[in-house]
């Protein structure tokens, strides 16, 4: 009888915070809604990632637990997605179907308070962006295992889409079927890149079975929801979605597996303190050009964290140079290495300076 009254207490207590805690979000949402009209009124921008990263960083530098950081974060992004949705409601173009990895991104970037709005590929998502159809749009830029996403470094040429921010987002791949059993399988469905992060396992485990490419793998889960003898490789979260059973879990052949994501649009956001910038440039095509390029930011003792050549489609055999460096656009050392960039180049286009990402 003692330990259901102690019970019984705790639960009283419990829901006493609660309320406690509704009433503050409701606050909160007050403040949120203030903001809008003074944004609004002086033509400002309704969405800030730096503001929400600078939220982020302060709260889980008070967090004392029992609550991990993460589940801070998560909690937080949350508020704050119902917060922006209702500024301005919110919506986010992403590569569908739902339950993509993209899908998952966007929603662990936005929240779930966001508009999501499927497209079939990576250029239509540049293109609603392009024509005010959505407010941000949400693709993959680069994995880990697998490289660099060509298609959306392409897109950049064409598009004169800024990069508002990015998201890391660690990727853990399911061996998913209606039944859940191994010896049903006949095949296998997934995306290529899915299928390529999976190979030793798929050799090890399924050696005599079809590997099959689809467009991304959520589409494969689709496909297995409607034939028992077939599998995907997708998440945890498209076994849900389409009602998956899990064959296996985490058959990725590096444990160690993250996906970079871009969010684009047409505005960049303000300096967070902890940013970087990505340009695209081409070098003049003579000996020593490349060096040539690169001794501004060794000079102003900028990190460069990535560096990619892709052909120019227009001309053959020059080359354009995508670069990432820790920094922003403000910044007299990134300004001053630009401009001797720039005087050195054929073009520079300078695609934004963006908040860094967390590992997610």
């Amino acid at each position: 009888m003692s330990e259901r009254s102690e019970l019984d207490i705790s639960r009283d207590k419990i829901d006493q915070i609660d309320t406690g805690i509704l009433k503050l979000l409701n606050k909160r949402a007050e403040l949120a809604i203030k903001i809008a009209k003074t944004k609004a009124e002086n033509d400002m921008d309704f969405y800030a990632p730096e503001r929400e990263l600078k939220i982020y960083e302060r709260l889980t530098k008070i967090n004392k637990g029992p609550f991990t950081n993460e589940a801070i974060k998560t909690v937080f992004r949350e508020i704050i997605s119902a917060s922006l949705s209702l500024e301005q409601p919110i919506k986010i173009a992403y590569l569908g179907p739902k339950a993509t990895f993209t899908h998952i991104a966007s929603i662990h970037h936005f929240g779930l308070s966001a508009d999501f709005v499927q497209k079939r590929n990576i250029p239509e998502i540049f293109d609603e962006v392009e024509r005010d159809r959505v407010n941000f749009g949400v693709v993959p830029i680069e994995n880990s295992t697998e490289g660099v996403v060509s298609n959306t470094l392409d897109m950049f040429v064409d598009y004169n889409l800024k990069i508002c921010a990015e998201i890391l987002l660690e990727i853990s791949h399911h061996l998913l079927s209606k039944t859940g059993n191994m010896e049903n399988i006949e095949k296998v469905y997934s995306h290529p890149h899915a299928i390529a992060q999976c190979r030793n396992w798929l050799e090890n485990n399924l050696p005599n079975i079809p590997i099959l490419d689809v467009a991304s793998t959520a589409l494969a889960a689709q496909n297995a929801s409607d034939d028992p003898s077939v599998a995907a490789i997708a998440s945890e979260f498209a076994a849900t979605l389409y009602d998956l059973s899990i064959v296996r879990r985490k058959i990725e052949d590096n444990i160690n597996n993250f996906t970079r994501f871009l969010v684009i649009g047409k505005k960049e956001p303000e300096k967070s303190g902890n940013d970087k910038t990505s340009i695209m440039f081409s070098v003049k095509d003579e000996v020593g050009a490349l060096h040539l390029m690169l001794e501004p930011f060794a000079r102003n003792s900028i990190n460069l964290t990535k560096i990619e050549s892709r052909p120019l489609k227009k001309k053959a055999w020059e080359y354009i140079f995508f670069l990432d460096m820790e920094g922003h656009i403000s910044d007299e050392n990134v300004k001053n290495a630009l401009d001797e960039l720039n005087k050195n180049s054929l073009f520079l286009k300078i695609l934004g300076s963006y908040p860094r990402s967390i590992k997610k």
